[in-house]
């Protein structure tokens, strides 16, 4: 008797890689269409790991079984008074958005794309542009329901199984399977954002910017990581707040609440590896950062390209090649920013392997979690091509981010070493402690979780490795 077509497609392989398509991994893919078929996949395999839209960028969701949750997305309850929202995990934000903008609602927080699911942001603990004000993704939720073992689905939040909560917000789905979010929304009167473009010719004209705007909703800031000199650090500085009805000019109006829509642009081909080199993103960079001087006011912009200006070009971390690339994201406290930031920055600049892609941002007070990334200090985003000098620099910026007692985002790594990730993650201990308790036969692993000691054997992560 052949197999049932769900069970065979059950049994699908496929080569997966998160958002920097590095490193690379033959999975075999399990996709449950309900809750119920998710605990008895459960109950089939182990050493497994949740995986929505692969946005993550290095290896957190890659494991030998891949559990692939956007069949579980439905939208199950919600409460206009309150504003609260039940969902299955799998939902992704940009399908969230297209449901509550035109109703008058809006995300708490968003990362720097839609195309993530409730799961992962709470796997992620994502952080935006409004961290030193609103906090994290997980503040904004109320319970959550985790598949942690076979038949076993448990509720957990600030009240019930509160520290099982706070190991699974951040906790790169190493606790379960997040089968339920109920989360509250942010009411809003347009789609709209009132923005405000300042630019600053150095590092501490940019620190500087970040202080003076501290009470701004969102603040972002561009930084030109391949300046020198005096302008070493330049930036354009963002900021932004939710657009009133009564704020906006008439032609608006009659799109006040208008969804995103579906992006226009794709890349359709790997670029050539030396696309990207010191000499085009020096180029890039000069050229944007004086471009900004037609911006240099508040103007009022679709919430899409505001939070989401990169999900306009399908596919485009093509533009790296075929051999991907790594982004490196930290974060050190608010006192040692001005010096360990220059001294970052004249590393990059030297090295000459710049990034025009560089975000800076302002965290506010860190969450309770055990692997939650975020603390009160300045969080730096890049993204490097693969390179054979790459690993000389990046182990450079470790020794720098580690004697500033900062951290590197989980989410985006695909290197850290488990010696450097246990002083920068003090909690990994008792992590996992309570992941034993609730997850006793170990099925919860990923590629990841091996690399940094954190739950399944060092080899885990060798096919990782020699499939990339």
């Amino acid at each position: 008797m052949g197999l049932h077509p769900a069970e065979q497609s059950n049994r699908d392989r496929a080569l997966l890689s998160g958002w920097g398509q590095y490193p690379r991994v033959k999975a075999r893919v399990l996709k449950p269409a309900d809750p119920e078929e998710a605990e008895s996949l459960l109950a089939s395999y182990s050493g497994l790991i949740a995986r929505g839209l692969g946005r993550s960028y290095g290896d957190a969701s890659l494991a030998p079984v891949v559990l692939d949750t956007t069949r579980l997305s439905r939208l199950l309850e919600f409460d206009p008074l309150s504003g609260i929202l039940t969902a299955e995990a799998g939902l992704s934000l940009d399908a969230l958005l297209r449901w509550s903008v035109p109703r008058g609602w809006f995300l708490p927080v968003v990362p720097g794309t839609k195309f993530v699911t409730l799961g992962g942001a709470v796997a992620s603990d994502i952080h935006g542009k409004n961290h030193h004000v609103d906090g994290s993704f997980s503040r904004h939720v109320e319970e959550l329901d985790l598949l942690t073992s076979p038949g076993k689905w448990v509720r957990c939040s600030r009240q019930e199984n509160p520290r099982l909560f706070e190991a699974t917000a951040g906790g790169m789905g190493l606790t379960g399977l997040i089968g339920r979010v109920r989360l509250r929304l942010r009411k809003i009167e347009t789609a709209f954002i009132k923005k405000t473009t300042y630019r600053a010719s150095d590092l501490e004209a940019i620190l500087n910017l970040f202080e003076a705007h501290a009470s701004d909703t969102y603040s972002v800031a561009w930084i030109d990581c391949l300046a020198r000199g005096r302008h070493l650090g330049r930036s354009l500085l963002f900021t932004g707040e939710h657009a009133l009805w009564e704020d906006l000019p008439t032609p608006l109006r009659r799109q006040a609440l208008q969804p995103h829509k579906n992006p226009r642009l794709r890349v359709p081909i790997y670029f050539p590896s030396a696309t990207l080199n010191p000499w085009t993103v020096r180029w890039f960079n000069t050229i944007y950062y004086h471009l900004a001087d037609k911006h240099l006011r508040t103007r009022f912009v679709h919430y899409d390209p505001f939070f989401f200006p990169l999900d306009s070009v399908m596919d485009w971390n093509r533009i790296y090649g075929r051999q991907g690339f790594l982004q490196y994201q930290f974060v050190i406290p608010e006192s040692h920013g001005r010096p360990v930031l220059s001294k970052i920055l004249e590393r990059i600049s030297a090295s000459g392997l710049g990034s025009f892609l560089a975000v800076l941002k302002l965290f506010g007070h860190e969450e309770n979690s055990f692997l939650g990334f975020p603390f009160r200090g300045y969080t730096l985003a890049l993204d490097f091509p693969r390179t054979p000098r790459l690993e000389k620099l990046l182990t450079a910026l470790d020794e720098l981010v580690i004697g500033a007692g900062g951290r590197i985002y989980l989410t985006k790594d695909a290197r850290l070493k488990n010696s450097d990730f246990q002083i920068q993650y003090p909690q990994a201990e008792a992590f996992k402690s309570l992941k034993k308790n609730w997850d006793p036969e170990n099925r919860w692993v990923s590629c990841m979780s091996a690399r940094l000691g954190l739950a399944g054997p060092p080899e885990l992560c060798v096919p990782c490795l020699q499939a990339s």
